[in-house]
């Protein structure tokens, strides 16, 4: 008989995991699903900026507003065109998106790529840039609050274009829909997942279609195209352009939910639908909302809705809202994506987190960060009731987080690929220069709203920071209270420490091989007795988003192959959950000493109370913050999947 190919856990065989299997159709097929489910996730904020950015950029009410005239429209939407041209073709999609770490992107990927490089060589530069995209990481989290309240503000201001009268219900409306949003959360995005890809492609095709339609009124809106508008727009009139920047940079939000989501789409997949439909169709609305305000100056007010057909203007309001919902859904999953990675790197607590899809990597749920952000989103609807009064502070998380994410991409170029120091120079003059110029002239809207992004960031990164000293310091007091594990075990072998071996299994959790865990101490110490087995587990979180199995387990007998003691290391990719019961049912009995078990295994954990002490380790607010931090940590029996009626929690207090 012939020997056939191993199947996967899943049942899958080699035509389904490996593309070069598959045959010529399937592998388009494959490819045309991926293409479709990116649009679905990826674009939608990038995708419904045309509802607001020229709409903002001439609105009269700017504390620098842009009068509108032919040379500055020309302007305008040329300045827009070769933004998104740089930031989002370039930057993005040409350059960033080649900087993964083993397939994931995003500014946490390149954090993790500058943390394993400083471990390895000790540069301080990688120290400074890794916590520049911390802070970066941090802005992502205003970018979240702020995305869903402008974009569905945005969508339902259309209301107003079609009936005045209901002018005053938009801020309810608005409320109700991202109420609805935010409840849905918990049982994800798996089912109504497979309708967003068709919805973003009828909006797409909606929004370009209209642009045509205006750009047949005033075909040569088109010359707009050329860059020397936009250089002598900038130039010419920098007194204008400069300050229009603030709301130019509105064309290019979502740009880094390109380079996130790159993981569970691709490269390949997020390119093809970027150049083939979502930039031209973007780039068609904006050349076709500028032909209709050359028509007529006062359609300014809300030229993406009165580009519309009178006829259409109810079916488009509907489609806009759907795709704004589908925008804000992408960056709240972002928003999880990031707390979750940010967790297993060591800077943020642990939080429960849920999985939403069985066969779906990467669809989660993170409550505590849902109910914060849906009531962070309720605030800025009420306090800024417009998205013209929000768009001021969205800029300044947007540039923030695209200039540290340029910044960090040129490092990486030079220190993973050798790139040549003549050419690394003259891309980062050029492409940091574009967007320090858009962080400027979003500073100049600091007290207009640009303050809370950078609220929220310098927020987000003061937690963050302060965890991640704080959990070092604990980890050093630990230490010295656990004591050497090797000579634990050689006490317990010599019999200076006393104890009566009971049957069964016992599992320690423990953060390495270095000391004792203090449940194993307590209980040897004070109750005298240990388990026939005892595996003591480490679950150590490697800079990669997946760890292949043949590097999964490490087991060490601890200097002796009799005693029933092992210590088993199992290693986890930042994108995957622990799960202590899956992890030692892969366990050879040769390797551990015997047959664990683990059908009625007992697992236990130390869990630490923190004190604040007089040690000079952080600032007295820092010790008060991290403390403070420490009681939203998630069940530790829930987040590594251990049996609670099995689970043995031991208690002990440290001084910070």
């Amino acid at each position: 008989m012939a020997d056939r190919p191993a199947e996967t856990p899943s049942g899958e065989g080699p035509a389904t995991r490996f593309p070069e299997a598959r045959p010529a159709s399937a592998r388009r097929a494959v490819r045309l699903a991926l293409v479709i489910g990116a649009l679905g996730v990826v674009f939608g904020d990038i995708g419904t900026s045309p509802i607001y950015t020229l709409q903002t950029v001439f609105n009269p009410s700017d504390p620098h507003p842009v009068p509108v005239s032919t040379q500055n429209v020309y302007g305008v939407v040329s300045l827009v065109f070769w933004s998104v041209m740089i930031i989002v073709t370039i930057t993005y999609v040409l350059l960033a998106m080649r900087a993964d770490n083993d397939g994931e992107g995003g500014i946490m990927a390149l954090i993790t790529l500058l943390r394993r490089w400083s471990s390895q060589r000790g540069g301080r530069a990688a120290v400074v840039l890794a916590a520049l995209g911390i802070f970066g990481a941090s802005l992502f989290f205003g970018d979240s609050m702020i995305t869903p309240a402008i974009s569905v503000l945005s969508a339902v201001e259309g209301v107003k274009v079609v009936e005045p009268s209901l002018g005053d219900a938009v801020v309810p409306i608005t409320a109700v829909i991202i109420v609805i949003l935010f409840l849905v959360q918990r049982r994800g995005t798996a089912a109504v997942g497979r309708v967003f890809g068709p919805i973003m492609i009828a909006w797409f095709l909606t929004i370009g279609a209209c642009g045509v339609a205006g750009i047949a009124d005033h075909p040569g809106i088109l010359r707009a195209l050329s860059p020397t508008y936009a250089l002598s727009f900038l130039f010419g009139h920098f007194g204008i352009a400069f300050f229009a920047l603030a709301a130019v940079v509105l064309a290019v939000t979502g740009a880094e939910a390109l380079y996130a989501d790159m993981g569970h789409f691709g490269r390949p997949a997020i390119t093809r639908a970027w150049l083939f439909l979502v930039f031209p169709a973007c780039i068609l609305s904006y050349l076709g909302q500028g032909a209709l305000i050359l028509d007529d100056a006062d359609n300014i007010s809300s030229p993406f809705f009165l580009l519309v057909p009178d006829w259409g203007r109810w079916p488009v309001i509907l489609l806009a809202t759907a795709a704004t919902v589908i925008a804000s859904q992408a960056v709240i999953t972002g928003a999880y994506s990031v707390t979750s990675q940010a967790a297993q790197l060591g800077y943020l607590p642990r939080l429960r987190i849920a999985h939403t899809s069985e066969s779906t990597i990467g669809q989660i749920y993170v409550p505590w960060i849902n109910w914060l952000l849906m009531v962070s989103v309720l605030t800025l609807v009420f306090a800024f009731r417009s998205s013209t009064a929000l768009a001021f502070a969205f800029g300044m998380a947007v540039t923030g987080t695209i200039t540290i994410t340029t910044l960090l991409f040129f490092y990486v170029a030079r220190a993973k690929w050798g790139t040549p120091r003549w050419l690394i120079a003259i891309g980062a003059i050029v492409l940091l220069s574009v967007d320090l110029l858009f962080v400027a002239a979003n500073l100049t809207k600091l007290v207009h709203g640009a303050w809370l992004p950078l609220l929220i960031g310098l927020t987000v990164f003061t937690v963050m920071t302060t965890w991640q000293r704080g959990r070092e310091a604990v980890t050093a007091e630990r230490a010295r209270h656990e004591g050497p594990l090797r000579a634990f075990v050689d006490d317990l072998r010599s019999g200076e420490l006393s104890a009566v071996q009971v049957p069964g299994t016992a599992v320690f959790l423990n953060r390495g091989n270095e000391t004792a865990p203090l449940a194993m101490r307590a209980n040897v110490e004070h109750n005298h007795v240990r388990h026939e087995q005892v595996v003591i587990l480490s679950i150590e979180t490697e800079p990669v988003p997946r760890v292949p199995a043949d590097r999964r387990i490490v087991i060490d007998d601890l200097g002796y192959a009799d005693d029933g003691i092992v210590h088993v290391t199992a290693r986890i990719g930042y994108m995957e959950t622990p799960d202590v019961p899956g992890t030692l049912a892969m366990l050879n009995p040769g390797q551990t000493e015997g047959q664990l078990q683990l059908d009625h295994a007992s697992y236990f954990l130390s869990k630490i109370e923190l004190l604040r002490g007089s040690a000079p380790t952080m600032a007295p607010w820092r010790k008060r913050l991290f403390i403070a931090t420490s009681y939203i940590t998630a069940d530790a029996a829930e987040h590594f999947g251990l049996p609670r009626e099995r689970t043995v929690i031991m208690g002990s207090h440290i001084e910070l």
